[in-house]
Order: C-alpha cells, then sequence, then structure tokens
C-alpha cells in the first residue's frame, strides 16, 4: 500500500477529482444565475414590450441582444487589428468582450426610450382631453360617455389608452377599477392626479368639471417648466455626449497623425486595462452629467 500512495498516480488522481468537482459546481452556479437573468430579462422586456403595444415575443429582445452583441464583437475585434496590424487577436477579443457587453442592453433601452416618448405624448395629449371630458360633462354627458367620445378619436396614444379604458368598462370592470389598471399601465404622475380626482368624485359626488378644469391648468403648467428646463438643461446634455465621444475620436485621430503614440496600447495587457479602465470612466462621467441635466418637476 505504501509504494501506492507514494506514487504520483495518486496525486494527480485526487487533483483530477478535485478540478472536476470544482467545474461542476462552476458550471452548474453559471447555468442556475444565467438562468435566473434570462427569466427575470424576459419578464422586464414582456413588460416593457407591453408598455408601449408591441405584439412581439420578449424572447425576441433577447435574441436581438445577443446577436447585436456578437456582431459588436466581429467588428470590434476586425476593426482593432486594423487599426494595429501588430496587436494580438487576444487583445482584439478582450476589447470585443467589452464592448458586446456595452451593446448588450441597446435593446432594452430602445424600448424605454419608446415608452418614454409615448408616455411623454400622451401627458402632453392629456391637458385637451381633460377638458374635452369636462366640456362633456357640462353638456349632459356622463363620465362613462366622455371617455367613450375620447375612445373614437384618431389621437394616439392617448385615445388607444382610452380605448382600452371603455372596452374594460364595457366587459363590467368597474370604472375605478379600470383606472386604476389604466394608472398602473402608464406610470404617469399626470394621470394619476385625474384617476384619483374622477374616483374621488364618485364616492363623494364632488363637482368634477371644476376639478378637471384644474388639473388641465396644472398640467399645461408643468409642461410649460418641463420645456423650458429641457432648453436650459440641452447645452448640458450636448456636453456628455462630446465629452464621452472625444477620447476615442482622439484615440483614431493618434493613430492616423502620429501611430507611434499608441505603440504598446495594443499590445499589451496594461494597455488594454487602461482602455477599459477609460471606457469605464467615461460611462460613469456620462451618467453622473446625464443625472445632474434630468431634473424631475
Amino acid at each position: 500500500m505504501i509504494p501506492v500512495l507514494n506514487s504520483p498516480l495518486v496525486p494527480s488522481l485526487l487533483a483530477f477529482v478535485s478540478v472536476t468537482m470544482a467545474a461542476y459546481v462552476l458550471v452548474d452556479v453559471i447555468g442556475f444565475v444565467s438562468t435566473r437573468y434570462r427569466d427575470r430579462y424576459l419578464a422586464e422586456a414582456r413588460l416593457e414590450l407591453d408598455d408601449i403595444l408591441i405584439q412581439m415575443p420578449a424572447g425576441r429582445v433577447l435574441d436581438l441582444s445577443l446577436g447585436l452583441s456578437a456582431l459588436v464583437l466581429l467588428l470590434t475585434v476586425l476593426f482593432t487589428v486594423w487599426l494595429n496590424p501588430g496587436s494580438s487577436w487576444s487583445g482584439g477579443v478582450a476589447i470585443g468582450l467589452l464592448a458586446a457587453a456595452l451593446v448588450f442592453p441597446a435593446p432594452r433601452l430602445v424600448l424605454r426610450f419608446l415608452r418614454k416618448r409615448r408616455l411623454r405624448k400622451f401627458n402632453e395629449q392629456l391637458e385637451d382631453v381633460l377638458m374635452a371630458i369636462s366640456s362633456s360633462l357640462k353638456a349632459g354627458f356622463s363620465i362613462n360617455q366622455a371617455i367613450d367620445e375620447i375612445a373614437d378619436q384618431d389621437r394616439p396614444p392617448i385615445s388607444v389608452e382610452f380605448r382600452l379604458l371603455a372596452q374594460e368598462c364595457r366587459l363590467g370592470v368597474p370604472l375605478t377599477q379600470a383606472l386604476d389598471n389604466m394608472n398602473s399601465r402608464l406610470g404617469s404622475a399626470d394621470f394619476e392626479l385625474v384617476a384619483t380626482a374622477i374616483i374621488t368624485a364618485r364616492q363623494t359626488g364632488g363637482e368634477l368639471t371644476s376639478t378637471l378644469e384644474r388639473l388641465a391648468g396644472l398640467i399645461r403648467e408643468r409642461m410649460r417648466i418641463g420645456g423650458k428646463l429641457h432648453a436650459i438643461t440641452a447645452m448640458g446634455r450636448m456636453q456628455a455626449w462630446l465629452i464621452s465621444l472625444m477620447p476615442f475620436l482622439l484615440l483614431i485621430g493618434i493613430h492616423f497623425v502620429a501611430p507611434g503614440l499608441l505603440e504598446g496600447v495594443f499590445d499589451s495587457i496594461i494597455g488594454y486595462l487602461m482602455i477599459a479602465v477609460v471606457v469605464l470612466l467615461v460611462t460613469i462621467g456620462f451618467l453622473v452629467i446625464r443625472k445632474i441635466t434630468t431634473i424631475d418637476i
């Protein structure tokens, strides 16, 4: 037994078993984390698609993110090798992976942009709709009839949302519950005030027409202040883009004007680490400037 224990085969076998078990645990953890992330990603993407009324499976968004990341990875590797022919492919792959990770959430960001643009247009149309509902109530219409009048108009997105509200009411859903559903679906602070005013007036029997007119004036003033702040902070938003793009534009310019200054940047681990740090700092700076120039009313 002793010669067998002293044989170099035993440590090698134990090392093989240890590495195999560690690899199995690592693969299992990665699989668990990736599955959880995929489920959460699909759930959030499905919610964002429903918010902007796009009939598309949430899995398509994930496929688009993966395809876009793969394309950016390939283009970044080819561009890095073309920019510095003497650089190694491993460095290009490292930069490509970083670029792919940065563009992976791009489809989700597009969905969020479309949702914000749709919500902004809804809020802009809400003022005229409140005045129209108030006029209908003064003319003797009920609140349900006034909602039907708005739903019959061709003014998306607000007519689409009021059409869904009217359909829920026709299916037997109480108006208060339908308003709560619409408020949860939109996530608009302005419409939350409107929904609260209508529900309160129905429960207490208050004067709804004057309340809607005051809300229309409040929304009009908020839109005016928001537009003024948007114009004031326009320069700051432009500076955020210019400051973020400047390092990369300088890198391309130096490559054509004085390529000798870039020696060692694409040929060593330190150079790639410097590029990763620059990308990280530029991203943080961009987000900080955007946070400063974004003022909530």
